[in-house]
């Protein structure tokens, strides 16, 4: 009886091990922004591409990027949603739906140059 009481607090202090490990391992750090040129010119300015990536094994739902000053000439990605709040206009990246190490968000903007995209916000969860 006791041995199996052991084994089940074992079983149960590695299952917290795990879901603590996790948590821990995956921060808002961990989600990078690249742009590159995707070589299409938009009214005469180059079109970029940004992708949110990440290498973490979480989940980030609702990732919003500071969007204060962006602009483009062409249409805005619908799957990108500026919000203007008190505080500045925000992006809300996806549609809100989770980055994921096998799923980057990803869109498209046409400007003179890269936009300095900052993240600002999101939801880390993990599997």
């Amino acid at each position: 009886m006791a041995a199996m009481n052991n084994k089940i607090i074992s079983i149960i202090l590695l299952f917290f091990a795990l879901v603590f490990q996790c948590y821990s391992q995956c921060q808002l750090s961990d989600l990078k922004i690249e742009q590159e040129q995707t070589g299409v010119k938009v009214k005469n300015k180059q079109e970029w591409r940004a992708f949110i990536i990440t290498d973490c094994i979480c989940n980030f739902p609702l990732v919003a990027l500071n969007c204060s000053g962006f602009q483009t000439v062409e249409p805005i990605d619908p799957s990108l949603k500026i919000v203007r709040s008190h505080q500045g206009k925000f992006c809300l990246v996806a549609d809100g739906n989770p980055i994921t190490k096998f799923r980057p968000a990803t869109f498209r903007y046409a400007s003179d140059s890269s936009f300095p995209f900052d993240i600002i916000g999101g939801e880390i969860y993990c599997p």
